[in-house]
C-alpha cells in the first residue's frame, strides 16, 4: 500500500511523486502477476517466477512428453500383438485342419477319389495361408520382420518365397522394452529359407587388394595399425607409422617408403628386385642378398604382430611373414582360391522343378558365381558363411518334395560343385540332412527271441543282389549307428560290407563298389563290366535305410553297369508351406506315406505355431504391465508438476482482492498527499 514514510519531515513535490508513483507501480504488477496465474491456473509461469522450481517442472514436463509417446507406443504395441495372436490362430487353425484331413485319409478306407476331392480343401488351405501371411496390421505387414512395407509372402513358380528380413520390429516401449510388435514368418510358418552350408574352406590367398578388415590376422584378432620398427642387419632403427592403411598394397607401400629413406640414410641395400608382396597368405618381403630385416613393434604395439612381421627376421632365404588368415569375401578372385584348384566349370541347380546348367568358367570373383546362380529367378540366394571360409547358397522357396533344391555335377566338369563345397550329395554331407533333417534310421541291436543273443541275420538293412549270375552273388549291409555321420562313412561302411562277402563267395572285392558319380547326386554301385545283369537292392528287417539312403528306388543303367540311388539329401525350406504342398500332392497322387509324412510335418509345424502364440502372448502380458507402470508414473507427474506449478486458485483470488483493496487505499492517500501544499504548513 502507498503511503508517505514517517521518517521523511519535509521532501520536495517530485520525491514525494516518485515513492507514491513507485508504490503503486509495484501493487499493479502484484496484481497483474495474480491475474494472470488466475488466468493460466498456474503459479509459476516463467523462470523468473521461481527458478527452483521452473527447473522442476521442465524435467517433469520433459518426462511426461516421452511417457506419453511411449503410452502411444504401447498402444501401438498392444494392437500389433492383438492381430499378430489373431493371425497366428488362423495359421493354427490351417495347421490343425490340414492335419485332420490327413488323420481321415491315410486310413485304407478312403478311395482315390476321397483323396482327390480333399486335395482340393488343401488347395483352399494354402490360399487362405499366404493370405494371413500377408495379414496388414497397424505397423505393416505383421510377418514382415524388420522389413513390415514389404509384402514378405509372395507366388513363384508354384512356390512361395519369403521377402521379409529380419526377426522382428522393435519399439521404444518402456518396461516392455525388446518386445517385437512384427515378426518374421519364420516364427509363423516354419522356416523362411534352407542353405547348403559350404563345405570347403575356399581358403582365399592374400592379395595386394585385400581389405585389412578382410582378414584375421596373425593373432586372429584382426589388424590392429600403429607405428612399427625395424633395423638392418642390427643397424641403425627406424619407424614407419602404418596408420590409414586399409589395404595390404598401402602397407606394402608405406614399407617400401620407409625402407627407401632408410637405404639413403644409411648408405646400405635392404630390398632386392622383388621388393614388398604377397605369397600364400602373407606379406612377403624379399631381402637383398646377405641382409636381415627385422621389424618389431614399439612398446605397447601388436601392430608388427597383427601383420605377420614380427615372427622372426627376414632374409633372403625366409621371405614370407605369418600367414594373416584372409577371409572370403565377394571381391575375392577366384585365382586366389588356395582350396579351389584348376578351372571351374558347370554345375547342375534344380529348384521348383526347373533344372539348368550353370557355366561358372567365366566367373572372376565370388561374386561372378552369386550373380550367376541369382540371376536363374530360381529363388535361390548366394552368401558368404559367418566363418568367412566359404560360400553358402540358400534356397528361399517353399515348395513340395519333388521340387526341392539339388546342386550336382555336370559330368566331365572337374567336379565343379564339390570344390567350391555347395554340392547338396557330397561325401562330407551329414547323415542328418537327408530326407528333410530326419536323417537315416537304421536296425540295430535286434535280440532272437530264442537265442537270447544278437542275431545278424535280423539286424542288416538292405541287400544287394549283383549280376553276376542267376541268382547273382548277395551283399545283406548291416548298417550300425556310429556309420551315421556322413555320407562318406557311410560308403566306407557299405564297401567294407562289400569287400568282405564278396571275397567270401570267391568274387573280388572291386567286383561291386560304392560311391558318388561325376553328374548326378545320389549314392551308386558300380558293378564289374562284365557282369551282364542288373544290380538291385532289396529292403530287409523292415528297415527304412534302403529308401532313406534312396536305394530302394533307383534305376539301373545297363550302359555302363551302375546303379543310380536317387537324391533324398535335396534342400527345401522347413516351412507349414511345404507341407501342405507336400500333403496336396501326396492326397492327389493317392499316396498313403506321402499322407503320412505330410501330416506329421505339420503337427510338428503346429507345435512351433503354438509356442510362438505363448510368446506373442507373453509379450502382450509385458505390454499391459508397462501400460499400467507409465499410466502410475503419469499419474505421480502430474501430481508433482501441479503442486509445483499450479496456482491455489482460493489463496490467489484472495490476494487478487487483498491487491485490489491496496491500489484503491494507494490511489485514495496519494490523492490527497498530493492536494497538501506549503500553504498548507503555514497556514
Amino acid at each position: 500500500m502507498s503511503y508517505f514514510p514517517s521518517s521523511i519531515a519535509r521532501v520536495p513535490n517530485m520525491l514525494l511523486s516518485n515513492l507514491t508513483l513507485g508504490n503503486i507501480n509495484r501493487t499493479q504488477l502484484s496484481l497483474l502477476d495474480v491475474q494472470n496465474q488466475l488466468s493460466t491456473m498456474k503459479e509459476v509461469n516463467r523462470p523468473s517466477d521461481d527458478p527452483v522450481r521452473y527447473a522442476g517442472i521442465q524435467v517433469i514436463t520433459r518426462r511426461q512428453a516421452q511417457s506419453q509417446q511411449t503410452q502411444r507406443n504401447l498402444s501401438n504395441a498392444d494392437a500389433a500383438l492383438g492381430q499378430l495372436d489373431t493371425a497366428l490362430s488362423q495359421i493354427g487353425d490351417v495347421a490343425t485342419q490340414a492335419k485332420q484331413i490327413a488323420l481321415a485319409q491315410v486310413t485304407s478306407l478312403s478311395s482315390a477319389t476321397e483323396r482327390a476331392s480333399q486335395a482340393t480343401v488343401i488347395n483352399q488351405l494354402i490360399t487362405g495361408l499366404f493370405k494371413t501371411a500377408n495379414t496388414q496390421g497397424v505397423s505393416g505387414y505383421v510377418f514382415g520382420g524388420s522389413t513390415p512395407g514389404t509384402t514378405p509372402l509372395v507366388e513363384m513358380n508354384g512356390g512361395y518365397r519369403y521377402t521379409g528380413q529380419g526377426s522382428g520390429l522393435m519399439a521404444d516401449l518402456g518396461f516392455a522394452d525388446a518386445v517385437p510388435i512384427t515378426l518374421g514368418a519364420n516364427a509363423a510358418v516354419g522356416a523362411t529359407s534352407a542353405r547348403v552350408k559350404g563345405s570347403v574352406d575356399l581358403n582365399p590367398n592374400l592379395t595386394g587388394a585385400t581389405r585389412l578388415t578382410d582378414m584375421n590376422g596373425a593373432r586372429s584378432l584382426g589388424v590392429t595399425l600403429g607405428t612399427v620398427q625395424f633395423s638392418f642387419n642390427g643397424g641403425a632403427t627406424a619407424t614407419v607409422d602404418l596408420s590409414g592403411a586399409e589395404t595390404v598394397t598401402d602397407i606394402a607401400t608405406k614399407l617400401t617408403n620407409a625402407i627407401h629413406g632408410y637405404e639413403s640414410a644409411n648408405g646400405v641395400t635392404v630390398l632386392a628386385a622383388g621388393g614388398i608382396t604377397t605369397s600364400g597368405g602373407s606379406i612377403q618381403i624379399n631381402v637383398a642378398a646377405g641382409g636381415s630385416l627385422s621389424i618389431s613393434d614399439l612398446a605397447g604395439g601388436v601392430t608388427a604382430q597383427d601383420l605377420g612381421l614380427s615372427q622372426a627376421a627376414f632374409t633372403p632365404a625366409n621371405a614370407n611373414g605369418a600367414s594373416l588368415d584372409p577371409k572370403l569375401t565377394l571381391a575375392s578372385p577366384i585365382s586366389s582360391l588356395a582350396g579351389v584348384t584348376g578351372p571351374l566349370g558347370s554345375i547342375r541347380i534344380s529348384n521348383m522343378g526347373r533344372t539348368t546348367d550353370v557355366d561358372l568358367s567365366g566367373a572372376a570373383t565370388i561374386e561372378d558365381i552369386k550373380s550367376k546362380i541369382e540371376s536363374l529367378n530360381m529363388g535361390l540366394r548366394v552368401s558368404i558363411n559367418s566363418a568367412g571360409t566359404g560360400i553358402d547358397v540358400i534356397n528361399e522357396v517353399a515348395t513340395g518334395s519333388a521340387q526341392s533344391m539339388s546342386i550336382a555335377e555336370v559330368p566331365a566338369n572337374n567336379l565343379t560343385a564339390t570344390r567350391l563345397g555347395i554340392r547338396t550329395l557330397s561325401a562330407s554331407t551329414p547323415i542328418t540332412d537327408f530326407n528333410n533333417g530326419k536323417g537315416v534310421q537304421v536296425v540295430d541291436g535286434v535280440i532272437n527271441p530264442v537265442t537270447k543273443t544278437a542275431d545278424p541275420e535280423l539286424n542288416y538293412d538292405f541287400k544287394i543282389t549283383l549280376g553276376n549270375a542267376v541268382p547273382g552273388a548277395e551283399v545283406k549291409v548291416d548298417l550300425r549307428p556310429q556309420d551315421m555321420t556322413s555320407v562318406q562313412t557311410v560308403l566306407a561302411r557299405i564297401n567294407s560290407e562289400i569287400g568282405t562277402q564278396l571275397t567270401a563267395q570267391g568274387l573280388q572285392a572291386t567286383d561291386l563298389v560304392a560311391q558318388l558319380a561325376d553328374g548326378q547326386n545320389g549314392i551308386t554301385l558300380v558293378q564289374n563290366p562284365g557282369f551282364g545283369m542288373a544290380v538291385s537292392v532289396t529292403q530287409a528287417n523292415n528297415s527304412t535305410a534302403a529308401a532313406q539312403l534312396g536305394l530302394l528306388n533307383g534305376q539301373f543303367n545297363y550302359g555302363n553297369n551302375t546303379f543310380y540311388g536317387t537324391d533324398t539329401a535335396t534342400v527345401r525350406v522347413d516351412s507349414l508351406m511345404s507341407y501342405l504342398i507336400d500333403l496336396r500332392d501326396a492326397l492327389t497322387s493317392n499316396s498313403t506315406s506321402g499322407i503320412q509324412l505330410a501330416a506329421e510335418n505339420i503337427d510338428r509345424i503346429n507345435g512351433q505355431i503354438s509356442e510362438t502364440r505363448g510368446m506373442v502372448g507373453g509379450y502382450a502380458q509385458r505390454v499391459t504391465f508397462a501400460k499400467q507402470v507409465e499410466d502410475d508414473r503419469s499419474a505421480v507427474d502430474e501430481k508433482v508438476r501441479s503442486e509445483l506449478q499450479d496456482v491455489d486458485f482460493t489463496a490467489a483470488a484472495s490476494r487478487f482482492s487483498l491487491l485490489q483493496t491496496q491500489l484503491q487505499a494507494s490511489l485514495q492517500t496519494t490523492a490527497r498527499m498530493q492536494s497538501v501544499s506549503l500553504l498548507d504548513f503555514l497556514s
